[in-house]
């Protein structure tokens, strides 16, 4: 049994058993940035990026739909903008703790598409562009504050990625890939020895907002979670202790062929030679993060086939329960861009004197069923259950539920209000669990992938889970209503609400959906 094993109990029981190191207060004033700093690189603007009115988050959420377009620069610079680009600021009232910081301009909080544990965005996005791309083959990093790509290196080192991907890898035959790394010392610096749990979400967040976007135009974007990991750590000049590389995208790109000529063979030894420069003067280290990277990283190139996790599965829905029926999930008819946009978290805002009603929480449900694969290396399951506390939803009993995918219905679980429940195992005080609508909770046998594909199924597992939280975010916003997502809660709590405990069923989440208060204070950025 792998490390991974053990740190997956250990969050779970985190609540009970605190982790280590339990006296640690970060020091804000020596954090670090949300994003890399290479001084004195070349910087290439992105262009503008259309969006074409059809591009509904039904049709991104669409499995079945086709996806045989091809990437451009325009649309490869839309989906960064609208991902991880900063796109607005957050000034709202609301009940997070940061909120007295907040209309300090260097301590501003800029919101992005893509969801984020504790809004600090760690994932790093590097642009591999061999000959067929539109900009002089090399290595960029993607800076989010400039919209801009950064040139690292010049020179074809496409092949690289290549060989790291090794055979069998998802995607189309290409010389384009986006490489996503995260650097650890942006969220630990926080979260310490809790941060690989939380960072392996954000992941999951910024690739299914890619798959959502990419969908609605006809694109696909397919990871690979399973590469020679220290291979491409060479290449961009990354210590993979301190930055684990946790996902390749390969991008069918214009104008690349299937029978592309292979590029000629750079220098052996070709690496990235620029450094991030560091703005914290102490950068702590963590054994149990160190050690998740360690092990997540070890037989990283060992791809598994796709039924390898078929006995990691989604535990079936228990049929026997009482089935409570749902209407037909609404039409999410916005665009991907504009809910993206609009995504944001509510933050004790719920107002249960404006109930949720049925078709908005069926819509959320149904979508958190289609966004529930990665695609890539997931091998094609459906790994994650989902169960819901309904509190305040219209012609709904309160009670907590399973929700049937397939039959697009709730089983009750346990009936009675849930809200006490949900307020009593809640740690933090940014949210009013008990005012929610309903409270939606995800499910993954954690310990059954990791038996099934080794310690790196953790970093699977976790981006399922956060894949599953930004389509939540982004179908809510198509719905108009309120959203939240948590970590602060007692997990064993849920699973022993919910009879978890013979099932191997971890929550690993809480995603809030309800009404919020009308007219909520805010400030409008954008015509200050």
């Amino acid at each position: 049994m792998g490390y991974a094993h053990e740190y997956a109990d250990a969050i779970l029981q985190r609540n009970r058993v605190p982790m280590e190191p339990v006296d640690y207060v970060p020091n804000w004033a020596d954090g670090p940035r949300k994003g890399k700093h290479y001084p004195g690189v070349d910087s290439m603007p992105l262009p503008a990026s259309g969006y074409p009115a059809d591009a509904s988050l039904d049709r991104g959420l669409d499995q079945d739909a086709a996806r045989d377009g091809e990437f451009d620069l325009p649309a490869l610079s839309g989906m960064l903008r609208d991902s991880y680009g900063l796109t607005g600021r957050r000034l709202g009232v609301q009940a997070n703790t940061d909120l007295s910081a907040l209309p300090h301009y260097p301590l501003a909080n800029w919101s992005r598409g893509s969801a984020s544990g504790g809004g600090l965005y760690p994932v790093s996005v590097y642009w591999v562009s061999g000959a067929s791309g539109p900009v002089p083959p090399g290595v960029h990093y993607y800076s989010t504050r400039h919209h801009a790509m950064q040139r690292l290196l010049t020179g074809e080192v496409s092949h690289e990625v290549r060989a790291a991907l090794g055979d069998g890898a998802p995607g189309p035959d290409t010389d384009q890939y986006l490489v996503l790394g995260i650097k650890y010392w942006q969220n630990a610096f926080k979260y310490n020895n809790f941060s690989f749990h939380a960072v392996s979400m954000d992941l999951g967040a910024c690739l299914q907002t890619w798959r959502m976007w990419a969908g609605a135009r006809g694109l696909s974007v397919e990871p690979a979670l399973w590469f020679d990991e220290e291979r491409l750590g060479r290449l961009l000049g990354v210590d993979t202790q301190e930055e684990g590389l946790f996902a390749v995208v390969p991008l069918k790109w214009a104008g690349t062929g299937p029978h592309r000529a292979p590029a000629p063979a750079p220098p052996a030894e070709a690496s990235v030679r620029h450094r991030d420069q560091e703005r914290s003067l102490t950068v702590l280290t963590f054994d149990a993060l160190r050690r998740m990277q360690t092990v997540t990283a070890g037989h990283a190139a060992d791809r598994p086939s796709p039924a390898d996790l078929a006995p990691a599965a989604a535990h079936p829905v228990d049929r026997t329960r009482p089935e409570v029926a749902l209407p037909p999930a609404g039409p999410l008819g916005t665009d991907v861009r504009t809910a993206l946009r609009d995504r944001r978290s509510s933050f004790g805002r719920f107002d249960a004197q404006h109930p949720l009603t049925a078709s908005q929480l069926a819509s959320c449900l149904a979508a958190a069923a289609a966004g529930s694969r990665i695609g890539g290396d997931d091998g094609g399951q459906r790994l994650a259950k989902l169960y819901a506390f309904v509190s305040h939803v219209e012609s709904l009993t309160p009670g907590a539920y399973e929700y049937d995918p397939e039959a697009h219905s709730l089983r009750l679980v346990k009936a009675g209000r849930p809200g006490e429940f949900l307020q009593r195992n809640y740690f933090l005080t940014n949210y009013n669990l008990e005012q929610a609508g309903a409270v939606l909770v995800p499910t993954v046998r954690t310990h059954a992938v990791l038996d099934a594909v080794g310690d790196r199924g953790y970093r699977l597992v976790n981006a399922t889970v956060g894949a599953i939280a930004q389509t939540v975010y982004t179908a809510a916003s198509a719905v108009h209503t309120g959203c939240g997502v948590a970590l602060g809660f007692d997990n064993l709590s849920y699973a022993e609400e919910l009879g978890l405990e013979a099932t191997g069923e971890a929550p690993l989440l809480i995603m809030m959906i309800g009404n919020e208060r009308p007219a909520p204070a805010d400030f409008r950025y954008e015509i200050a």
